[in-house]
């Protein structure tokens, strides 16, 4: 598990016709948050392998990929391909999760699952040993800009138990809804990465943005029993 707090800007949230600029903005983070939507897992389209090739020429960001699509397996190559760092696929997508996170860290990359939040953490049980980071969606997926789910915060202590329970020590990421109110709270829960959106670029300064997330999520990291 990380010792840090970590921030991952998701580019949903940034303004599309400016994004070399955006992403300049957000030098200072740790990770780029890169959601693609197939418009049938979850209703809205965004960004396909050509984009994320293009910008990891822009970057030297790692880039954490997060796919909200139907049958992950028959498109996760291509994201491999294309330069994804980090790789995360849906419990609620996928009928054969091992072959898709075996598939994934052959490539050389860090697999994961994501949890949308009607799915119990308890759905990790018979994954949590080989996964290497778990995404929990604290909103349901598919558009940004929406209200924190408060049950998250449970969901992540019930994680956090589970891993030790087994032994394992996996990156814990949160996504939705996440901002300087909350992030002390949700690392102090579990996390370790915190996907900012709407918080980072509509701010007016978004490394300030970043600066002031991941302090407040260093207070809850700090408050860890």
């Amino acid at each position: 598990m990380l010792s840090d707090v970590r921030i991952a800007p998701s580019i949903l949230a940034a303004d599309q016709l400016r994004l070399a600029e955006q992403i300049e903005l957000i030098k200072t983070a740790d990770y780029i948050h890169f959601d693609v939507m197939d418009g049938v897992f979850v209703p809205n389209l965004t960004f396909g392998p050509g984009l994320l090739a293009q910008l990891k020429e822009e970057t030297d960001l790692p880039i954490d990929v997060h796919l909200m699509i139907c049958d992950p397996d028959r498109r996760v190559g291509a994201y491999l391909s294309a330069g994804a760092d980090i790789v995360s696929f849906h419990y609620e997508a996928q009928l054969h999760a091992h072959r898709t996170l075996y598939a994934i860290k052959e490539h050389g990359a860090k697999a994961a699952i994501a949890l949308n939040p009607g799915t119990p953490a308890a759905a990790l049980e018979s994954l949590i040993d080989e996964v290497d980071m778990v995404l929990v969606m604290s909103v349901n997926p598919g558009f940004g800009g929406q209200t924190f789910i408060d049950s998250t915060y449970r969901k992540l202590r019930q994680i956090r138990r589970m891993a030790a329970e087994h032994g394992v020590s996996p990156v814990v990421e949160v996504d939705g809804g996440v901002g300087v109110n909350n992030a002390e709270r949700i690392v102090h829960c579990g996390a370790n990465i915190l996907v900012a959106g709407s918080s980072v670029f509509k701010a007016a300064d978004p490394a300030a943005a970043i600066a002031d997330i991941r302090s407040a999520g260093e207070r809850g990291l700090n408050r860890r029993s």
